[in-house]
């Protein structure tokens, strides 16, 4: 059985979560100091950890971005198969066949499954409970259960994804332009205090000072 099919085992705590969150709450009530310090250190190490633990494993996150940048043509593959005239399982197989990775992992087990007499709608619906596989999951369990056209279907899934993607990568363009003019205003502002605001202060203070 594929591993992703399994459910995630219950993480335990581990060494690489409770020592930043102690770190945490130690930095955090030496800065406080006194009782409130200590007590704001002990609401906050728990805090940390069950934040920190509750992160997914780099791998998942990974997968999880692959298959959304995937998506698009694997559903263009789909639907230019259907086309063709090819079967719903041969389309599946044929586009997990050419994507590869996790995403065609999953489609050669929905088609897997479809070849041997599985109901289509719960096989796609199986899907959903991968986030990144949830609109395809949905498009084909609708397509399956209303008996919609599967092409016409995947032609809008993947116009659709392919929108989302390039969302995605205006947004991502726009976070690194900001990223990097943040340290150069940094690195401007001491000099700009520095020669633009300590000199008027001054000449400011001295007008009202001296007489």
């Amino acid at each position: 059985m594929p591993t992703w099919l399994d459910e995630p085992p219950a993480r335990r705590l581990t060494a690489r979560t409770l020592i930043p969150a102690a770190c945490t709450g130690l930095v955090v009530g030496l800065l406080i100091g006194g009782v409130v310090g200590v007590v704001a250190a002990l609401l906050l190490t728990p805090v940390s950890a069950a934040t920190l633990h509750k992160r997914e494993s780099p791998e998942l996150q990974r997968d999880r971005r692959r298959i959304a940048a995937d998506l698009p043509f694997a559903a263009d593959l789909m639907a230019a198969c259907l086309l063709a005239g090819q079967p719903v399982t041969a389309a599946t197989q044929a586009s997990a066949t050419a994507i590869g990775g996790p995403l065609g992992d999953r489609l050669s087990w929905v088609s897997a499954q479809l070849r041997l007499g599985a109901d289509p709608e719960p096989t796609w619906a199986f899907l959903a409970r991968d986030p990144a596989m949830a609109p395809l999951s949905r498009a084909m369990s609708r397509a399956a259960q209303s008996g919609a056209p599967v092409a016409d279907v995947l032609a809008r899934l993947a116009d659709d994804a392919h929108d989302a993607t390039r969302a995605a990568s205006v947004a991502a363009a726009r976070s690194v332009g900001v990223k990097a003019v943040a340290p150069l205003g940094l690195c401007f502002l001491p000099a700009f205090v520095l020669l633009g605001i300590i000199p008027v202060v001054a000449g400011l203070a001295s007008a009202i000072i001296l007489p």
